[in-house]
């Protein structure tokens, strides 16, 4: 069985933002997942999911709120499309490692990766914000509204894996 990880990113303090956090607590709180699917929060701390990236993992699932210039509240699935950091210049390379945060999904899988431990396997989940800028608890309608749609898709994403590797494997 493959190892995939979940991971719900986010600020809960502007908003929508914070729901890539809401669906990694709901899909925990949920439990239905083999044991070979672990879920975690990751919050705003994107080198919290570098560390748990050492761990091993065939693919990983990031769940955040992503600007895609579509209505509020649009689901978004993507297969990520990481840049290799050793391809880089030296100056941008530089800039980059200065910035130790790696609150974004993006910094934080690029990392991941130019220390080899991103999974082959990666996909962005998320819903178009209609607020993640402005400071406030709970999300917006619109996006609170995606949540149904978000977990069947976390949920399809991860039996398409399953199913692929049991394809392979045969």
């Amino acid at each position: 069985m493959k190892n995939m990880l979940i991971a719900g990113m986010g600020n809960v303090l502007r908003r929508d933002d914070g729901f890539g956090v809401e669906i990694a607590k709901r899909l925990m709180a949920e439990n239905h997942f083999p044991s070979n699917v672990k879920i975690i929060e990751v919050g705003i701390g994107g080198i919290h999911l570098v560390q748990e990236l050492m761990h091993g993992y065939d693919a990983l699932i990031v769940v955040d709120a992503l600007e895609r210039g579509s209505a509020p509240g649009t689901l978004h699935v993507l297969e990520a499309n990481v840049p290799n950091l050793k391809e880089w210049d030296a100056d941008t390379r530089g800039d980059f490692l200065a910035d130790m945060h790696y609150t974004t999904p993006g910094k934080a899988m690029i990392l991941s990766k130019a220390l080899d431990v991103l999974p082959p396997c990666v996909y962005l989940v998320g819903v178009q914000p209609l607020d993640a800028s402005e400071l406030g608890i709970g999300l917006s309608e619109p996006v609170a509204r995606a949540i149904p749609q978000t977990l069947r898709a976390v949920e399809r994403i991860v039996q398409q894996i399953e199913w692929q590797e049991h394809v392979y494997e045969q």
